[in-house]
């Protein structure tokens, strides 16, 4: 009784109005989840260091905000483009190439723009901090050392992570597996429970101290034409 009461109440959560607040609460519970493991890893680096239990709060209230999205998102692209099992693998290769184009470089802004915000930062602040972090975030580059590490740049923080730094080397695979194979209902919190780890280097990347950069050294000054320099010397005033 008790199972069947158990299972009851689990398959009410993916269905009617209670599958957004579902999606809702799992963006939010793993995102905050995630600083969670970031900030646990950083104090076993740096044992002085405190938990910062508003910057988890944060992360929870902007993962909120993420879920209606991506309830939304995903309810769209089943309907725009209905694809199931492996005969419509070419329209399930459609929808991942939408979902990195349109949607991950999307919510990628979204993130730091609202922990910007709730930060105290400007707008202009967390856009800044947005185009010297997304590429980061977005590119396809090899994590140089250890394939399962990643390094600040002042070499602080180690990271476990996938043996790629970023969105173009787990999203694609990832996808191809939620269009292929999961149920529309639990499509968002299959995301969800997958980017775990990635929510882990989300919050690293968002609060990583950037380096002061140096400054540069101006470049001499060419002439135009090569010459050879002759001193030339004044005569002594009387």
């Amino acid at each position: 009784c008790s199972r069947s009461m158990l299972r009851h109440s689990w398959k009410s959560l993916f269905t009617g109005r209670l599958l957004l607040l579902t999606n809702t609460l799992s963006c939010g519970g793993l995102l905050a989840a995630g600083d969670s493991l970031q900030q646990e890893w950083h104090r076993r680096k740096q044992p002085e260091s405190q938990y910062q239990l508003g910057r988890t709060g944060r992360m929870f209230a902007v993962g909120c905000s993420l879920g209606p999205l991506m309830h939304y998102w995903y309810l769209w692209l089943d309907s725009a483009f209905p694809a199931r099992g492996v005969r419509s693998l070419r329209t399930v290769l459609k929808k991942v190439l939408i979902d990195q184009l349109v949607a991950s470089p999307g919510m990628g802004a979204w993130y730091f723009l609202g922990i910007g915000t709730l930060e105290g930062q400007s707008l202009q602040e967390s856009w800044d901090e947005l185009k010297e972090k997304f590429w980061e975030l977005y590119k396809v580059t090899p994590i140089p050392g250890s394939p399962l590490s990643l390094l600040d740049p002042a070499g602080f923080i180690q990271l476990p992570l996938p043996p790629f730094q970023a969105d173009w080397c787990l999203w694609p695979a990832a996808q191809i597996l939620n269009f292929l194979f999961v149920p529309p209902t639990y499509r968002v919190v299959y995301v969800n429970v997958v980017t775990l780890g990635w929510d882990t280097y989300l919050s690293y990347l968002k609060h990583r101290v950037s380096p002061t950069p140096r400054p540069r050294c101006r470049p001499r000054e060419r002439l135009a034409h090569p010459a050879v320099l002759i001193p030339v010397f004044q005569p002594r005033s009387a």
